[in-house]
């Protein structure tokens, strides 16, 4: 007979204690969900957004990449993909920028629009709605988007709140009250808890008087200032900006050069690998790591643009455009290495000839890892479905999870197929089921 020296009172109450505080744990840490991610995120001026913009985007990074990498060989070299590699990399690249070339898209009303008379930014915030309204007729928008507005400081907060007013009465009465699958409000240069308490009473407002769902608005924070890091009793503010938003965050973008020129960084040194920029990064994954947050890094701001134009070109400046372009895409390619080694999968670009590196970069990154990755998830399951089948309890479904999620990115941007992923040992409908839980749920009950 076991003897225990605990009583039955005392037993189960030290157990619903702790289910208590594993309850209050999931809630503030439900995990990646295995939603879709994009990989990067475009960011142009509101003053330029038409409702094919996407599309023209895509046609100018092919144009560019035929001009600069007709084939494989030369993009593998202008980006240091494994040469055993390159054929594939540069086919999905080629198909991606065809197909869907821009994953997101943030309307910016802040740095890439400027200072504006507010008529001229009432006119451009009316015109940018219509624009989105008419491409969800048309079906042209990519399967993310948003606007940044300017940030809630003093003197630009009434600018800001107006542009958001304007643009979201302006959409909804085009689309029936209906918003754009993934419509996010990017929220830049937060300095307060305040700053986000303010868009969410906002959002609140806004949700009533438009007659939407109560938490259809959504935000996703800039980070990029040091006060959005720290308070100044030198806590960390990112899981109280989080704890403000009340819900409605769905990621957190890393601004590089603002944050770095906070930190009194000389523009010559301010770059998407200082230091600095790592820290903050560091910050931004202890804060949000299981949340479901979405986190995001910034850009590189070296562009790949041939200085020389015009068709009668020497071999000197052919060779000068070659070197200007091939290097503007190395860079941007290791900046993008850098950021998917310390788990930032999604980046911003700036510059349509941008997309041909960052694809490149990314299905490089996932090729690279595939079969590791897929005999590493593949033992996993395995282990799993063992320990299920002698009866012990696998709570380790969020390692499972972060496995799986893998592929779902990979296969989400088009680096990797269906087909390739099925040497993980699931299978089709296992992997679009998006859930590692429901996985081993559904094979214990097979068992």
């Amino acid at each position: 007979m076991v003897r225990t020296s605990l009583s039955e009172k005392k037993f189960e109450k030290a157990v619903a204690r702790a289910r208590r505080a594993q309850a209050r744990f999931g809630e503030r840490y439900p995990g990646d969900p295995g939603a879709r991610q994009p990989v990067h995120t475009v960011y142009g001026g509101a003053q330029l957004f038409h409702f094919e913009t996407a599309r023209k985007l895509g046609a100018l990074a092919l144009r560019a990449l035929e001009a600069h990498a007709p084939d494989a060989g030369a993009f593998a070299e202008a980006l240091g993909v494994p040469g055993a590699l390159a054929p594939t990399v540069y086919d999905r690249v080629r198909a991606k920028l065809g197909q869907e070339p821009v994953e997101d898209f943030r309307i910016d009303f802040e740095d890439g629009y400027g200072n504006r008379p507010d008529a001229e930014e009432d006119d451009h915030a009316v015109a940018a709605a219509q624009q989105v309204a008419a491409g969800m007729v048309a079906g042209t928008l990519p399967p993310f988007l948003g606007i940044r507005i300017k940030p809630l400081t003093g003197e630009l907060a009434a600018r800001a709140l107006r542009t958001l007013d304007v643009f979201l009465t302006e959409l909804l009465s085009n689309t029936d009250g209906s918003l754009p699958g993934n419509f996010v409000v990017t929220l830049p240069k937060i300095q307060r808890q305040v700053d986000v308490e303010v868009l969410v009473d906002t959002f609140d407002q806004l949700e009533d008087r438009l007659d939407i769902e109560h938490g259809a608005l959504r935000v996703e924070f800039m980070v990029e200032t040091t006060q959005s890091l720290c308070d100044p009793q030198g806590r960390s503010m990112l899981p109280r900006l989080h704890r403000a938003a009340a819900g409605r965050l769905t990621g957190a973008h890393f601004g590089a050069y603002d944050y770095t020129a906070s930190c009194d960084i000389t523009a010559a040194h301010q770059r998407m690998r200082h230091p600095a920029c790592d820290f903050a990064r560091h910050m931004m994954k202890v804060a949000f790591a299981g949340t479901g947050v979405m986190l995001s890094d910034g850009a590189t701001n070296v562009m790949p643009v041939a200085p020389h134009k015009g068709a009668q070109l020497s071999d000197d400046q052919r060779l000068a455009n070659r070197a200007a372009v091939f290097g503007a895409w190395r860079l941007h390619a290791e900046d993008i290495r850098h950021s998917l080694s310390n788990g930032f999968y999604q980046g911003w670009d700036l510059h349509p000839a941008q997309l041909p590196s960052r694809y490149g970069a990314v299905y490089a990154f996932f090729l690279e890892g595939l079969a590791a990755a897929s005999e590493r998830l593949k033992n996993f399951v395995d282990q799993a479905a063992q320990a299920t089948l002698v009866g012990d309890v696998f709570d380790d479904a969020a390692t499972g999870q972060g496995l799986l999620n893998y592929f779902l990115r990979g296969i989400a941007c088009g680096a990797v197929t269906e087909q390739e992923a099925l040497a993980t040992g699931l299978s089709l409908e296992e992997i679009r089921g998006k859930s590692f839980a429901k996985i081993m749920a559904a094979r214990r009950q097979r068992a």
